[in-house]
């Protein structure tokens, strides 16, 4: 715990700023049902109601308190994200390790998969995708952890194959150690400071597409808040003046942004470069 108060006090400003930002979020997310006023899809009002004492960021299309809608949106939108980002990183991560040190026709097969997925764009494929297996949660959480295993993949292929030509993993292979030990006990290790940074912008190009799938319909399903179809469901009110729809666009803006702080600071601490 010391180390890492002493990691955080020598931290650049912009990232003290994200770790605050991120532990802010993290809180709203696990407290939502005690800090949000009203229920998640209770109706509190008219429709778009004014900011007022009772409604702090007025009411949406259905009468729905905003404030409370946002707060959940962050428990919604940040855990899906979350769960999404770890599934793709164990499932692309294994493969580009497994590709690395079998190589050969296994390395091929897997890389040539990878570039087919690759070469389709990612939202027109996700938008594909969910049009066949439907917008639900489990389903919008494999469709993006598919789609997003495969650039991790070619992350974990390309440092891996750096590893595995070092002495200690021809010892470890000569020794007759089994491929899942060579992985987690030579590879992973050695690996998981790029593996980290690329974490935390893989979380952020997913968190952004879930949001981008929302405002298109095809996302997180209502009465389920989340900040991208609150802001197609409210975008109507910036013609009369309203910046409300603009609060959940910034809320995601906010948190991609201040992840972005944090990983350049680790890319930064991982090269070696003195400030």
């Amino acid at each position: 715990m010391n180390a890492v108060m002493y990691e955080l006090h020598k931290a650049p400003l912009t990232a003290k700023f994200g770790v605050i930002v991120i532990l802010m979020y993290i809180l709203v997310a696990l407290f939502a049902p005690v800090l949000a006023p009203f229920g998640e899809s209770e109706i509190v009002g008219y429709e778009y109601e004014p900011w007022s004492s009772v409604n702090w960021l007025g009411t949406d299309s259905l009468g729905r308190d905003m404030a409370t809608r946002m707060i959940y949106g962050a428990r919604n939108t940040i855990c899906i994200a979350l769960v999404t980002t770890i599934i793709a990183f164990v499932v692309g991560s294994a493969a580009g390790f497994f590709a690395a040190i079998l190589q050969g026709w296994v390395d091929q097969l897997l890389s040539r998969a990878v570039d087919v997925v690759i070469s389709i764009p990612t939202l027109i494929f996700a938008l594909l995708l969910l049009t066949i297996f439907g917008a639900s949660v489990a389903s919008l959480i494999g469709v993006i952890a598919l789609i997003y295993a495969t650039f991790v993949y070619r992350i974990a292929r390309a440092v891996a194959m750096g590893i595995v030509v070092m002495d200690y993993v021809e010892a470890a292979q000569i020794r007759g150690e089994g491929l899942w030990w060579i992985m987690r006990k030579e590879i992973l290790p050695n690996a998981a400071p790029p593996l980290v940074a690329e974490f935390g912008l893989r979380f952020c190009f997913v968190f952004l597409t879930i949001s981008g799938l929302s405002f298109l319909g095809l996302g997180i399903q209502p009465p389920a808040a989340d900040w991208g179809s609150m802001v197609r469901e409210n975008a109507s009110l910036i013609t009369f003046g309203d910046l409300t729809p603009l609060i959940p666009a910034a809320a995601i803006g906010l948190l991609t942004v201040s992840i972005n702080f944090i990983v350049d600071w680790m890319l930064h601490k991982a090269s070696g470069l003195k400030t």
